[in-house]
């Protein structure tokens, strides 16, 4: 008997018919033995039309009215899944965020979680109750709704996983895993049977959209085991996976892997812009006064290179930021021109951001050069570079995206 977490995500609840193949998830796990709670999203497509109520209202509404409205998306579908798993002879309760309570800070619309109080959760659940709670919210300090920003089920999930100790959580999506890059970019992609907190977090940063990263970092923290399957298999079919599990890709513990590759997958992103600064006076201070009014304005920074002229009176400062604060940025900058003193300033929102991930790059020299190499050999013209102990990054043309996916899926022998 194990206790589980079993999260489903909006397409898996889209309409009635999902709604009961899920309840026929759960009632497997229920007539296995385990002990289950279970997270759900709100319906696809609910969760768009409620905040476009808000904006409709109010272009300046109201944050705490925001999470009041858009909440209520999770609380029908965990009553409706508990009125299916009742009529399936399941003894099942619906809890929304407030009930359990999933304490938050006060950040209305991107709240953080703070505290769980699973006693009681698991208390009902020991007793042989599913819970079938609303994700995506909690209750902030001032006892009002609170939600957790989008793609926020999947932290509830992991976050009551750690609460009520269970031995895993397991995430039903759209697609059967966690694959070495987009399959719909290089069909020869393979699905991953284990990969380590680590480098799932960095493909989630780093453009995997197969979980939140903050339910990562989450599930990494509190050593959560977290397990990515399809919905959409059939929920009577054979449970057969590699070692004790069904179908799909493990999180975990470094130290439950196995055998280490090189090099896991390769991840890219789209939501990128670069931004130049040219001609800038080469002084102390001069980095501050750039990313000091992005910080103040909160734009985060990623890539950052800076190229002195060869006389050492000037300096090229080039960086990237979210493409969705691309003009803020601009702007912050036209607003500090004087302060910073730069001469010209350019941008493009015409790059992506193509990353290589492996914690067995850790113990292996060349994987940097090796990346360079391919890329250099299809004529791939590199902007940026970035590198931690686990990951090359590297800005390039958005128009070359596909073929530098395809490349280095290949250069470094994950076509399987």
């Amino acid at each position: 008997m194990a206790r589980l977490v079993m999260k489903f995500g909006g397409t898996s609840v889209a309409d009635l018919d999902r709604i009961r193949n899920v309840a026929r998830h759960v009632k497997r796990e229920v007539d296995a033995g385990n002990e289950v709670a279970v997270v759900v999203s709100a319906m696809a497509g609910q969760t768009n039309k409620l905040v476009e109520f808000c904006r409709s209202a109010s272009t300046l509404h109201d944050a705490r009215e925001y999470d009041a409205v858009v909440a209520s998306g999770e609380q029908v579908t965990s009553g409706l899944l508990a009125i299916v798993l009742q009529d399936m002879g399941v003894n099942a309760r619906s809890w929304q965020g407030w009930q359990v309570p999933i304490k938050t800070d006060e950040n209305h619309g991107a709240a953080r979680i703070k505290e769980i109080d699973g006693g009681f959760l698991s208390e009902r659940i020991s007793q042989g109750q599913v819970a079938v709670l609303a994700g995506f919210q909690g209750i902030s300090p001032d006892n009002r709704i609170s939600t957790l920003g989008r793609g926020g089920s999947d932290t509830s999930a992991v976050a009551i996983a750690a609460a009520i100790k269970a031995d895993r959580c397991d995430i039903y999506t759209d697609v059967d895993g966690v694959y070495t890059t987009d399959p719909r970019i290089v069909p020869k992609a393979q699905r991953l049977d284990r990969v380590s907190f680590e480098e799932m977090l960095e493909m989630a940063s780093l453009g995997a959209k197969v979980l939140q990263v903050r339910s990562v970092e989450m599930a990494m923290v509190h050593g959560v085991r977290t397990f990515v399957r399809s919905s959409f298999d059939d929920p009577d079919a054979p449970q057969v996976g590699v070692g004790d599990l069904p179908p799909g890709t493990l999180i975990c513990d470094e130290d439950e892997l196995v055998e280490q590759q090189v090099v896991t997958g390769i991840a890219f992103t789209k939501d990128e812009a670069q931004i130049s600064i040219r001609d800038v006076a080469d002084k102390p201070g001069i980095a501050h006064s750039v990313f000091g009014p992005m910080a103040d304005s909160n734009i985060n920074v990623d890539m950052i290179v800076q190229n002195i002229s060869p006389d050492g009176a000037t300096t090229d400062i080039t960086f990237t930021v979210p493409e969705t604060d691309y003009d803020r940025a601009l702007k912050v900058l036209e607003d500090n021109r004087e302060q910073i003193g730069f001469q010209n300033l350019e941008g493009t929102r015409d790059v992506v951001k193509v990353s290589v991930i492996g914690i067995g790059m850790r113990s292996h020299a060349g994987i940097a050069a090796e990346c360079f190499r391919g890329l250099a050999g299809k004529g791939i013209n590199i902007r940026a570079i970035t590198t931690s102990e686990i990951k090359i990054s590297v800005l390039i043309d958005s128009a070359y995206t596909e073929l530098a996916v395809r490349t280095l899926h290949s250069l470094y022998g994950l076509d399987g």
